[in-house]
């Protein structure tokens, strides 16, 4: 959970996490995160996300790590864009029964991370 103030741990702005899964026969690494419209705009996401890939780093058990933000999503993509994902292209994603048009990025944590 993203908690914008150690002060008050019972107010959540969002959520981040990584999980693995299966995707055209290979495993895979992902990371996702949300955060909620009244704490959009503050860098959280962005703080969020660099935590927990630098949590991964000093784990180092993920791997390289994807995301897939709908292409329409500019603040996400810029968090990619700012911590040293690659982009691999755009893509569909079937997401809540959903197809979503994505990009595809990928960061290694030990070596990627701005």
């Amino acid at each position: 959970m993203i908690i914008p103030d150690e002060m008050e741990p019972a107010v959540v702005a969002g959520s981040v996490t990584l999980w693995t899964h299966d995707a055209d026969g290979q495993r895979l690494t992902e990371i996702g995160w949300m955060v909620l419209p009244e704490f959009q705009g503050h860098g959280l996401g962005k703080l969020a996300v660099r935590t927990l890939l630098e949590l991964a780093r000093e784990e180092d058990r993920w791997g390289v790590v994807h995301a897939f933000p709908a292409i329409a999503n500019a603040p996400s993509n810029g968090i990619c864009q700012s911590l040293g994902f690659r982009s691999l292209g755009e893509e569909d994603v079937t997401f809540a029964g959903r197809v979503l048009r994505t990009n595809h990025w990928a960061i290694d944590p030990r070596t990627d991370l701005k």
